[in-house]
């Protein structure tokens, strides 16, 4: 929806791991150096950990983006709980190894095979496990022993763990996984981005989705992002994708820090009054095909009705001036008349203490009123008219394009078949 309403080609906050979006702070920069070094040792583990939304797989999904497909074969595998039962035969299936009706002898044996021939058509393979955390010490040592796979004094298999905090515990706690601790070559924690990497952050993924400066961002809304977020990426992308909604929701053309406060009092559960578009009652914004009559607004509707009612009124009884009437009085459109003309009672009652007056209602002004009228109900006649004359004129006019449309389309398939 928002993107739509600023003119973006794509959601640039979307929660989903996009390696288009990728946005090199100053821990992602960190970490793809570790993952550079790691390629170019061609060996052991690499150990990338981080919390919750701090950019694990979109650092991955990069790496993927980027690598040689001639010379690296790669398989990216997102563990859950498996045991050391199934991990060899989960990363099997992503390298497309076969592995069905096969015992782990045959199992292993396959994954060694496939390992030399990739080697001998001159391409490594590498092994990335997302959320490693999830897997069991008996499955990281499984792992460990695909490591042991060589040719010609070369590893083989490379591997990439990536994992949240807990699993770096894990990993440099365990006492079953000190021959894995000793063949991790490089380790790198992502950090939460710092706060004068907000901005950047935000103005290059609304860049990377066609942004041009719609809608206006103020500076402290990066500061209070930052507060409300400690500068973790997904929880970013979370607050940014609902402060743009709202904004499109209240046609918004400037993100302030009164509209991200209304999106936190929204997530809090708070009742918030959604401002009203300006542009919501102008019906000059309302756009309608071109072949439908454009519709009468409320208050045309509520006129006319009101000038039809007084037009069909009985005429109203003489009043005399000089003796106060009480209650209420309908006021009537009459006709501007000189001050000059009226009668002495009603100039000198305006320089007095106002009060109610009725004015006298005279046959004369009756008749310029109900000349009035008529012209007024001749006039509108002739507005429908016209509106009815431009919506066929409107319609015929969209029949003539789409006759024209056809038409050519017919003619460049004539010139295809012949």
């Amino acid at each position: 929806m928002y993107e739509e309403f600023y003119g973006l080609k794509s959601r640039p906050f979307q929660l989903t791991p996009d390696p288009h979006y990728y946005f090199e702070s100053l821990t992602h920069r960190k970490a793809l150096s570790y993952l550079g070094y790691g390629l170019a040792q061609g060996e052991g583990f690499i150990v990338i950990t981080g919390d919750v939304g701090a950019g694990k797989t979109t650092l991955v999904s990069h790496l993927m983006a980027t690598i040689d497909r001639e010379r690296l074969t790669a398989a990216n595998v997102v563990t859950t709980a498996l045991d050391s039962k199934h991990i060899v035969r989960f990363a099997a299936d992503h390298f497309d190894i076969d592995t069905d009706d096969m015992d782990k002898a045959q199992l292993l044996s396959a994954f060694e095979e496939f390992l030399h021939s990739e080697a001998r058509a001159g391409r490594r393979c590498l092994l990335i496990v997302d959320e490693s955390q999830n897997l069991p010490t008996g499955a990281l040592e499984e792992l460990r022993m695909l490591s042991n796979f060589q040719l010609g004094g070369q590893a083989l298999l490379q591997i990439f763990l990536l994992g949240q905090p807990e699993f770096r515990d894990t990993l440099q706690q365990s006492d079953r996984l000190e021959q894995l601790r000793q063949r991790v070559i490089a380790h790198h924690h992502l950090e939460p981005m710092e706060a004068h990497e907000i901005e950047p952050y935000i103005t290059h993924r609304l860049s990377k989705s066609g942004w041009s400066g719609r809608p206006k961002i103020t500076s402290d809304v990066f500061r209070l992002l930052f507060s409300e977020t400690s500068g973790v990426p997904r929880k970013i992308n979370t607050l940014m994708s609902r402060v743009l909604l709202m904004g499109a929701v209240e046609h918004a053309e400037l993100i302030d820090q009164a509209l991200v406060g209304r999106v936190l009092a929204d997530l809090k559960g708070e009742e918030v009054e959604i401002a009203e578009p300006e542009d919501a009652i102008d019906p000059l914004t309302v756009k309608s095909p071109l072949w439908e009559k454009p519709a009468r607004s409320p208050q045309t509707q509520t006129d006319s009705e009101e000038e039809t009612a007084a037009i069909a009124a009985p005429e109203p009884a003489a009043v005399n001036v000089e003796e106060p009437v009480s209650g209420e009085h309908e006021v009537l459109p009459f006709k501007a008349v000189d001050s000059a003309a009226e009668p002495a009672s009603v100039v000198s009652g305006m320089n007095e203490t106002p009060r109610v007056v009725e004015p006298t209602v005279d046959a004369a002004v009756l008749a310029d009123v109900d000349a009035i009228f008529k012209r007024l109900s001749s006039l509108e006649s002739r507005m429908d008219g016209q509106e009815e004359s431009l919506h066929r004129i409107l319609t015929m006019l969209v029949e003539w394009v789409e006759s024209d449309v056809r038409s050519k389309e017919s003619y460049v398939n004539t010139g295809r078949a012949a």
